[in-house]
């Protein structure tokens, strides 16, 4: 078939490279132009581009697709069906019905649960005990169109966002290659979502980071994952930056202490914290400007150990 792919991100690539192996003619490669990134914000490919390039095919980076002649290059493509992973503009109609079979798309959740920009993070944070990936169609609306494949999957209660997207974008290619193949021979009719169960996710900032000790020790704790690795869970120690990377629930701390406050070491030997509802024992931390180190490193270079986090 002849494909246009839309996609971004270093797990989009994923998807690229399984319709490629399939045998797929991939007409185009759509992705965002290139950024500043790092320190010294040097101009940088998204992952996608890099990955077209290296299998030799056409790259097209506009700025934005509502420009007309964005496309009417995509019409000369003459594309088969389009597949979307991760691009990072919403498709207007003229776009939307330029491949005859439409766009598929890969989404990392269970539609119609976490629709929206961050699904994976936000089913980390609700505490969901299963995710997934779903294959649909795009239709105008976010994440509404009706579903052509789904794989559901256990969520463990360690899953980080970071591992966890890569995982469902890995299923989800095998998925969407075998869902093609199907759709396009007529043997596989895709089933419109039930949209009174759909929940709305959105954009992250880097403020959503910031530890509230105030919160359940639950809740923070699932920060630390849902929040890896952007923006981070966040708070600060007498008046310096400290990243939280790692936590776990403890049930022998002495609860109600005053939220923030270090009233003891864990099992693990890291710091036992007072939360708004129960203790959290900090296994790895980062200070600002340095690497990451466990809970009992940091606790033991601390000289006086009063004051609150989040101070």
């Amino acid at each position: 078939m002849r494909i246009l792919f839309m996609g971004s991100p270093a797990f989009a690539v994923r998807p690229l490279e399984a319709l490629a192996a399939a045998g797929h003619e991939l007409v185009a490669v759509v992705t965002q132009p290139d950024r500043p990134a790092g320190r010294q914000r040097h101009l940088t490919a998204p992952p996608v581009k890099l990955a077209a390039l290296g299998l030799g095919i056409p790259v097209l980076q506009p700025e934005t697709l509502r420009d007309p002649a964005v496309v009417a290059q995509l019409i000369a493509l003459r594309p088969d069906v389009g597949v979307v992973a991760a691009y990072g503009e919403i498709l207007r109609r003229n776009v939307l019905t330029i491949p005859p079979l439409g766009y598929l798309n890969i989404h990392p959740s269970l539609l119609p649960l976490h629709r929206g920009p961050t699904p994976v993070p936000s089913a980390i944070l609700a505490g969901d005990l299963r995710t997934g990936v779903t294959i649909m169609c795009l239709d105008p609306g976010m994440d509404s169109g009706p579903i052509l494949a789904q794989m559901g999957v256990e969520l463990s209660p360690t899953a980080r966002a970071g591992p966890l997207t890569d995982d469902l974008f890995a299923r989800g290619s095998r998925l969407l290659v075998e869902a093609l193949t199907a759709y396009a021979a007529g043997l596989r009719e895709p089933h419109p979502q039930d949209h009174q169960r759909a929940t709305i996710t959105r954009m992250l900032k880097k403020e959503d980071g910031t530890v509230d000790w105030t919160l359940p020790a639950e809740q923070i704790e699932r920060m630390m994952r849902a929040y890896d690795p952007w923006p981070g869970a966040q708070t600060r120690w007498r008046g310096q930056g400290l990243r939280l990377i790692a936590a776990v629930l403890d049930s022998d701390g002495v609860d109600g202490a005053v939220p923030g406050t270090i009233i003891g070491q864990g099992v693990g030997r890291g710091p036992l914290v007072a939360t708004g509802g129960g203790v959290l024992e900090l296994r790895e931390i980062q200070p600002a400007g340095r690497r990451p180190m466990s809970g009992e490193a940091w606790l033991a270079g601390i000289r006086d150990r009063e004051g609150r986090l989040g101070m």
